[in-house]
């Protein structure tokens, strides 16, 4: 298969998987969506932010953080002056799980296989941030959200920066958004960062974030 050159040939990849996941019955979540989530944001995102699936009002919109989680998101992306329309915005499954509950081992595996990683791979984007410990689970397996969030790991010239989901930091807001605010303050600087790679430069970071995390596919944490 011929990868997409053209940034408008990538936007009608990217909304073909959209209208894929709106149509998807390939796992039960499909039976209790009322509009799928595919995500949304610029196919030229240098960020992508991966969460861990959509909640009541994503459901009910069609969007992806789009209650309070994604207003504490938009308020932390203002901090290092951006705003939802400058990041891409996905999450590990498309359809709300029943009652919020955790997505399911098997639902994960479908869904990232079938539309997170060919989103991935059609937006191409220098910085992934991972969102709570569901999508850290695909690039850091068997780690802990408490003892790695911040630390960046480089794979391919690409940053993956896992950071605390918006509602956990609403859930403890004096505990997480000091350090949410933190790790934030990162991103600009990992961008940077991979472009200087992407352009030969000697990379600035240290040797021992170059350690590279397991590939997406693997999914040995469930």
């Amino acid at each position: 298969m011929i990868k997409p050159a053209s940034s408008t040939e990538r936007q009608a990849a990217l909304d073909k998987i959209a209208q894929e996941v709106n149509a998807c019955k390939k796992c039960p979540l499909y039976s209790g969506r009322t509009h799928g989530v595919p995500g949304a944001g610029p196919v030229d995102a240098e960020i992508l932010f991966i969460g861990e699936g959509p909640g009541f009002h994503e459901d009910k919109q069609g969007l992806p953080f789009v209650g309070p989680s994604g207003r504490l998101l938009e308020e932390l992306l203002a901090t290092i002056h951006l705003t939802r329309d400058d990041v891409f915005i996905s999450n590990v499954v498309k359809c709300r799980p029943p009652e919020n509950r955790d997505p399911l081992p098997r639902e994960i595996e479908i869904c990232t296989t079938t539309y997170l990683f060919r989103q991935i791979d059609l937006i191409n984007p220098k910085l992934i941030v991972t969102l709570g410990r569901y999508s850290m689970g695909l690039f850091f397996p068997d780690a802990k959200i408490t003892q790695i969030h911040g630390q960046p790991k480089w794979e391919n010239g690409r940053a993956y920066l896992p950071m605390f989901h918006p509602a956990a930091v609403l859930r403890n807001l004096a505990g997480l958004k000091p350090q949410a605010e933190a790790d934030f303050k990162k991103i600009p600087g990992l961008v940077e960062e991979a472009k200087r790679r992407a352009s030969g430069g000697t990379p600035a970071a240290p040797a021992k974030s170059d350690e590279q995390p397991p590939k997406p596919t693997q999914l040995s944490l469930f």
